[in-house]
């Protein structure tokens, strides 16, 4: 079974930036298409951010032209880059592989306030 270990989180002002990291155990992650998920307090867990297995991304609305996830398949590891920070970022960010989740890691915490 993949293991996912999210980090990078923690507490920025708005308007500041943070790269988020998820390395996942195992060699299947290379053959599958990522996600970056986040869970704001009392609310549902969200899909913000998809990539392709050979780079292609797509975002939610909320954080176009804001977040950019990247991969390096060589170091099994997925990334978020995410700048412009807002308050309604603060969540738990999670990764998790598309159609077919893996076990969820233990997510990152994420805080934007002044």
């Amino acid at each position: 079974q993949v293991q996912l270990v999210e980090s990078g989180g923690g507490l920025v002002q708005p308007g500041g930036s943070l790269r988020l990291s998820c390395a996942a155990s195992g060699n299947l992650f290379s053959s599958r298409a990522m996600g970056w998920y986040r869970q704001a307090p009392e609310k549902q867990r969200e899909l913000v951010a998809t990539i392709t297995t050979a780079g292609t991304t797509n975002y939610v609305d909320a954080v176009k032209g804001r977040f950019t996830a990247s991969r390096d398949n060589a170091k099994n590891t997925l990334y978020l880059q995410m700048n412009s920070l807002k308050l309604d970022d603060t969540a738990v960010y999670y990764c998790n592989a598309l159609g077919g989740p893996w076990l969820w890691g233990q997510g990152t915490q994420v805080t934007v306030s002044s």
